[in-house]
């Protein structure tokens, strides 16, 4: 199967309304040549709506579409030339793999002898020639899946176009997938646009995340830059888990600043300075809380005690109660723990100063 180079694809000022119900308001995201660009948000912040604008099954109310810079807004579907892959997988379940796959091929005209070498080409990038004459229904989920990827890539698409493509397969079975999606993205260098409400499949298949909520972009970024330096509570309790932190700003230095929570003093490490006596959001990760033993120290040290927990094989959840922060959310891995986790057990948790980042309260407009 032939590798085309990826195309480039440019919102500008999208916007999609129903009547007085606005689906999606002004939305600016430039996916790069190649790129694997996922749109994440919760179940009704326009992430579909957006996807289908792309596809041309929608028509915005208001900006355009672009596709190596030239504007394809008012092309129909069938014109854009994009692959889809879809939730349910939409085969035919009368075909066999094969006659799936060269579907595509079959309503482009193409010759027969030109048709079977790329459906034979598709089918070894999914690894499932051996499966070729055999009906959707004697395949697996994730076997089924691979065959809507490989009739999505048949006709070399100029991007693909993925709408929660994992979302109907088991735990494990979608982990699977995910990393075969991923190499199978690095092998055909195509520009992959990817719709999920999963944070953990948004992290690991990504080169770039755009994080939607209520129709607007919140935040984009690359998967390290929007976990480990959220704008907003929303995009810190919605990719992962977060604990929040409230107080009032202090004394500054040359590396950050203070806050006082209660009578609890913190020190953050940030560039920029809040004014003295604001008051400032944390999002401090349950991973970069510790548990200090006997004689260790840390930049943040709070005492609290454990207050539930739960084993989650590689790691302990722990909740612990402290007197000015509430309570805090701690993830301690269960190889080598130093101690069991009980509830009532008394324990100090320390961070460093670089491991709380401000956030806002309230969602950017935009990213």
């Amino acid at each position: 199967m032939s590798s085309a180079s990826g195309h480039a694809l440019e919102l500008k000022g999208v916007t999609k309304r129903y009547g007085s119900f606005t689906a999606v308001e002004g939305v600016d995201i430039a996916v790069g040549r190649g790129e694997f660009l996922t749109l994440l948000g919760p179940s009704g912040s326009g992430k579909t709506t957006l996807l289908m604008t792309i596809a041309g099954f929608v028509q915005p109310t208001e900006g355009q579409v672009l596709l190596d810079g030239a504007d394809i807004t008012a092309l129909p579907p069938e014109k854009r030339n994009f692959g889809m892959v879809f939730q349910g997988y939409a085969l035919f379940p009368h075909l066999t793999v094969a006659e799936n796959v060269a579907f595509p091929l079959r309503v482009r005209h193409m010759p027969k002898a030109e048709q079977a070498a790329k459906v034979k080409a598709a089918l070894d990038l999914v690894q499932l020639s051996r499966f070729a004459d055999r009906k959707p229904s004697q395949l697996s989920g994730g076997q089924q899946q691979r065959v809507a990827l490989a009739r999505a890539l048949v006709f070399d698409p100029a991007l693909l176009l993925l709408d929660e493509p994992l979302s109907a397969l088991d735990k494990k079975l979608r982990a699977e997938l995910q990393e075969e999606l991923k190499a199978l993205h690095r092998r055909v260098g195509r520009t992959f646009v990817n719709v999920t409400h999963d944070q953990e499949e948004a992290l690991s298949l990504s080169d770039r995340i755009a994080i939607l909520n209520h129709g607007r972009l919140v935040q984009q970024g690359s998967p390290a830059q929007l976990y480990e330096a959220p704008r907003s509570r929303f995009v810190a309790d919605f990719l992962g888990k977060s604990n929040f932190l409230q107080g009032k700003v202090g004394e500054a230095g040359p590396e950050g600043f203070s806050i006082q929570a209660g009578s609890t003093a913190l020190a953050v490490a940030a560039a920029a300075r809040p004014p003295a006596g604001s008051t400032v959001l944390l999002s401090l990760r349950p991973e970069k809380v510790a548990l200090l033993m006997p004689g260790q120290v840390a930049d943040n040290v709070v005492n609290g005690t454990v207050e539930s927990w739960s084993y989650l094989g590689s790691g302990f959840a722990l909740t612990v109660a402290t007197r000015d922060l509430g309570a805090l959310r701690v993830n301690l891995p269960s190889w080598n723990a130093p101690f069991a986790p009980a509830e009532g057990l008394p324990v100090r948790l320390g961070w460093s100063a670089a491991a709380a980042v401000p956030v806002e309260e309230d969602m950017p407009a935009a990213a």
